[in-house]
């Protein structure tokens, strides 16, 4: 995908901000050109939160998505906040278990990721996000997992970096979800 415009969306405590700032990470290792906005809620956990990311060859003239071609939605608010804003043609992924419904538009692409209940399967529900970046990186092939993986060796923190194994097994799950 040459340019990438994507809103992230969930609640706060989804990783919603770190995934788009791992995308943006990628995408500056692979010297595109890149915008990260995030914007939350005044809440540290369940408030809302998402984050737009823009990836494109080509400068960027504002980091303001209005026109999405990949919107990932964590929670059903989110999910109807954003859909309609979806351009034709582009991805819906959305966490099919937290969101009961299907996406009402024919003119995108609905990708159902039961991103939550397979992190907890996993044995820690906070890797949500992974799974579903891993979906992303599936059908968007943005990057490779291994891009995703040097991405977080070269950004985290070296006292974080015991929790990259476990963030790829996730991301991978997701990956092979779709």
């Amino acid at each position: 995908m040459k340019n990438c415009e994507m809103i992230l969306a969930g609640f706060g405590g989804q990783g919603i901000l770190f995934t788009g700032k791992i995308l943006a990470f990628a995408a500056m290792l692979k010297d595109k050109k890149l915008s990260w906005l995030p914007s939350y809620g005044p809440e540290m956990r369940g408030g809302t939160a998402n984050c737009h990311v823009i990836i494109d060859d080509e400068p960027i003239g504002s980091p303001i998505v209005t026109r999405p071609n990949i919107l990932v939605a964590m929670n059903k608010p989110s999910l109807d906040k954003f859909e309609n804003t979806v351009s034709d043609g582009g991805y819906v992924f959305i966490d099919t278990s937290l969101i009961d419904r299907r996406v009402e538009r024919e003119d995108v692409n609905e990708i159902c990721v039961n991103a939550t209940e397979t992190a907890h399967n996993m044995g820690n529900k906070s890797l949500a996000n992974m799974v579903m970046l891993g979906a992303v990186l599936k059908k968007t092939e943005l990057f490779t997992i291994d891009e995703i993986e040097y991405t977080m060796k070269k950004s985290l923190p070296e006292n974080k970096h015991k929790l990259i194994e476990m963030n790829i097994k996730a991301v991978k799950e997701g990956y092979n979800l779709v």
